[in-house]
């Protein structure tokens, strides 16, 4: 049995648009669209380390199958280096057999964060409090700087999972330099980027999303 999991990005939720819409897309084919909050237990205190645990514990509590993770942005971020935790340790009960990464923050512990700048990072390590805004809860939320920290231990570059990847990515992206994910994919033969004209929250491309998403993940034979 085919596990289909979704991790939504940062300041998001299960409950965010793009989840929404995957989940109704792959219902249709009988399918369910799992969505940890990696809000949880306390957005303030967020790490990739703690995300990455929080999707393991999904993982133990769904029967054995393979796995296809769909990440968003810092989602997609912990989609990739948890396929590599997995490959590293032999994972053979849920065992990572596709990946799908909408625009995907892959410097987020080291670029990732430049809209604060230099000044902006040191005070946020200083002060050891950040003040975000939040989507889902749609208020300012405050998260600690070991959420950056934390990333940092993570090479997105260094990653040997060679599970079979699908990448959308947005030509106008304004938070993730598109150049960024070009590099990442250019010499991995297991990875197809498809860049479309659109932002960072690809909202204008969901349509192309799910094809290519159904193409990657031959669906229409399902039918």
């Amino acid at each position: 049995m085919r596990h289909f999991v979704y991790l939504h990005g940062f300041a998001s939720s299960p409950q965010s648009s793009k989840a929404g819409f995957l989940a109704d897309r792959l219902r249709a084919y009988g399918l369910t669209l799992h969505c940890p909050d990696l809000n949880q237990p306390d957005f303030s205190t967020l790490t990739t380390t703690r995300m990455i645990d929080r999707v393991n514990d999904e993982l133990r509590n769904l029967a054995e199958g393979p796995v296809v993770l769909i990440g968003s942005s810092l989602g997609a971020f912990v989609a990739l280096h948890l396929a590599e935790q997995l490959m590293v340790r032999g994972e053979s009960t849920h065992p990572v057999e596709r990946l799908i990464l909408l625009a995907p923050a892959f410097d987020f512990g080291r670029a990732g964060m430049d809209d604060l700048g230099e000044d902006g990072i040191a005070s946020w390590q200083e002060n050891g409090w950040l003040d975000v805004p939040h989507y889902a809860y749609g208020e300012t939320r405050r998260v600690h700087y070991e959420l950056y920290a934390d990333a940092a231990r993570y090479d997105s570059f260094s990653v040997h999972s060679t599970s079979q990847t699908l990448i959308l990515h947005g030509r106008h992206d304004e938070l993730i330099d598109p150049a960024t994910v070009a590099t990442f994919a250019a010499p991995r033969p297991h990875v197809r980027l498809v860049m479309v004209d659109d932002s960072h929250q690809l909202s204008s491309s969901l349509d192309r999303v799910w094809s290519e998403t159904a193409a990657f993940l031959d669906l229409h034979n399902r039918r």
